[in-house]
């Protein structure tokens, strides 16, 4: 019996499962994590399985943009997921902050999928010891900036909290992009400003226009080491209704990736994708919005590599 007779490993579009090597730029990376503590909507530990699988509608080359085969011009290989048990958030960042770790030694850019946003700070924890003054670019509808209790400091709320303060990443340089609509408490945009944070609500986003803002914040980080964090649900839930806090009044798909387009001419070290939740995810729409979103971060890259001509 030879490997002929079995079909291989589901992975992101198809890539190469295992570790990257030499000539692997980029690792795609499911952190299939949430904390279970959502009141309505859990189930974004399922993530990243559930986008790998509407990967298989995303083709490789875009013939205005990048007609090349970009997957495997960058290499790009998927390590599979990271062995954790969601809700078990204290044994999980670790695990996650090695897992990036391991990439990152390799000399890969890691592509997180997720799971809920709390997975960003164990994968930002591992990209800030490599990359000294390393700067985050939040897209999200919510600045995950937010205050918590003594008992309750690591959730979905508060990734970007804890990154400030432990010093994972630059807060006086990192943005918040995209945030709007209704809160949970009292204070939150004060509370990310005092942190150090940059946050450009969606209004102003709009009004502004997507390569000015985004002209600004090239102009502020320079070549610094850039994470780029995508929450999908800084996209309208008529366009990814899958998420784990749908927000009205958000991105049309059109503009999500209009704005991801704009990020030319960064240093990007590490990116996730998260809060995907398969069980509310109508037609599979938000996992292949997903999908499509991480095709167009490895666009970026390969423009970032010098592989486009």
């Amino acid at each position: 019996m030879t490997a002929s007779h079995f079909h291989p490993p589901e992975t992101f579009m198809g890539v190469p499962a295992g570790m990257p090597g030499p000539g692997n730029r980029v690792a795609i990376l499911g952190v299939p994590f949430d904390c279970g503590t959502h009141p309505f909507r859990v189930g974004s530990r399922q993530g990243p399985a559930h986008v790998r699988r509407q990967s298989g509608l995303i083709r490789r080359y875009h013939p205005s943009l990048a007609d090349i085969d970009v997957p495997a011009v960058l290499g790009a290989v998927d390590c599979g997921d990271v062995i954790l048990t969601p809700g078990r958030i204290d044994d999980a960042l670790p695990r996650i902050e090695a897992a990036a770790g391991a990439v990152l030694d390799a000399g890969a850019v890691p592509i997180g999928i997720g799971g809920d946003g709390s997975v960003s700070l164990g994968l930002m924890r591992a990209a800030g010891k490599r990359y000294p003054g390393l700067v985050a670019l939040h897209v999200d509808s919510h600045t995950d900036a937010y205050p918590y209790e003594p008992d309750d400091q690591y959730n979905a709320a508060t990734q970007f909290t804890n990154a400030a303060e432990e010093g994972c990443v630059d807060a006086s340089r990192s943005w918040h992009v995209g945030v709007r609509g209704f809160t949970y408490c009292g204070g939150v945009l004060d509370h990310a400003s005092h942190l150090g944070f940059r946050v450009v609500t969606a209004e102003t986003l709009v009004r502004r226009g997507f390569a000015q803002t985004m002209a600004e914040f090239r102009d502020a980080v320079r070549d610094r080491p850039l994470y780029l964090c995508w929450d999908m649900d800084v996209f309208d839930p008529s366009v990814a209704p899958g998420v784990c806090t749908p927000t009205w009044g958000g991105l049309t798909a059109r503009e999500g990736i209009e704005l991801i387009r704009t990020l030319t001419d960064l240093n990007i070290v590490a990116m996730d994708f998260n809060t995907v939740s398969p069980p509310q995810d109508i037609n599979d729409m938000a996992a292949h919005l997903c999908a499509h979103m991480i095709m167009e971060g490895m666009m970026l890259l390969t423009r970032q590599f010098g592989l486009l001509a």
